[in-house]
């Protein structure tokens, strides 16, 4: 599995013009299932991000995870995370997941974040056009792959 994680000062998801999901400072986790990912794959990426030190103490170090902020998640599905762009300039998905291996780890990692922070996440709807809008707050941006665990 692989996440990009930004640091927002808000962000949301709407699908068809409603807003399905909206958070105010926390973080934003863009991720996606490949091909032959596990259920221990979603379970150290989630725990991986809810531990990440990325938030400002008071001397505006990066020293606080999202459990110590009380911050909240936004979580979604991207399959084009897992995108080839090797060969020509049309992006391959072979990588990617199909939904019946994707959307059950999906869910995993989802319940795996919520299970962490001890609350229910914001969260888009798997395979769904979806638009977010965020502010990146630093920016700050990590990407994560559990293939490589870092």
């Amino acid at each position: 599995m692989r996440a990009v994680v930004q640091r927002v000062s808000e962000a949301s998801v709407a699908i068809g013009g409603e807003v399905a999901g909206r958070i105010g400072r926390g973080l934003l986790v863009l991720v996606g299932v490949e091909t032959g990912d596990s259920r221990s794959d979603a379970e150290w990426l989630a725990a991986k991000i809810i531990a990440l030190r990325v938030f400002p103490d008071q001397e505006g170090r990066m020293n606080h995870s999202l459990v110590e902020l009380g911050g909240d998640a936004l979580v979604v599905s991207q399959f084009t995370l897992h995108a080839g762009t090797k060969k020509g300039n049309r992006p391959s998905f072979v990588r990617a997941a199909p939904p019946e291996e994707a959307v059950p780890l999906y869910e995993g990692f989802v319940a795996e974040i919520e299970r962490g922070l001890g609350r229910p996440v914001a969260r888009g709807v798997f395979a769904a056009d979806m638009q977010v809008a965020l502010v990146n707050d630093g920016p700050v941006t990590i990407i994560i792959d559990s293939r490589s665990r870092e």
